[in-house]
């Protein structure tokens, strides 16, 4: 009987303890495992124009479609879904350029939210493309001394 509540107080001891690495770094002070929250910047909304990114389209969203929808709310310029090189599927994304602020506000009070071929679609004003990084190492480009 001792030998079993010896055994079981041992087991319970084992289990509590740390292990691997934690028991190494456990004894040294100061230190923890407690990452601190990653920071997640929130970016601020975009400047109001006439060019719209709409995300979460369905595969079977085509770029007809998708100028189809938004025109109930204004004149629409342009629209396109961007669509893979091989396999020529929607990437689930694509753009819409109204004529007007006015069109594209009426867009995206109209669409942001609303199914499109069976799927919930998002809309809100485009971002600028930031500029790419440069990978010349710190040489000067072609053509500049």
């Amino acid at each position: 009987m001792a030998m079993r509540a010896a055994a079981t107080k041992a087991a319970a001891v084992s289990a509590a303890a740390p292990r691997g690495l934690r028991a190494l770094y456990s004894s040294v002070p100061g230190f923890s495992f407690n990452l601190p929250p990653p920071q997640v910047e929130k970016q601020p909304p975009a400047e109001p124009s006439t060019n719209l990114f709409v995300s979460g389209l369905s595969k079977r969203t085509t770029t007809e479609g998708l100028r189809n929808a938004f025109a109930k709310f204004g004149e629409v310029v342009s629209a396109k879904v961007v669509t893979d090189r091989v396999s020529n599927y929607s990437k689930g994304f694509g753009f819409v350029n109204y004529a007007t602020l006015e069109g594209a506000e009426a867009g995206i009070k109209g669409m942001d939210g609303q199914f499109l071929d069976g799927w919930v679609i998002f809309a809100e004003y485009a971002r600028p493309r930031p500029p790419l990084p440069s990978f010349n190492n710190g040489r000067p480009q072609h053509g500049q001394q």
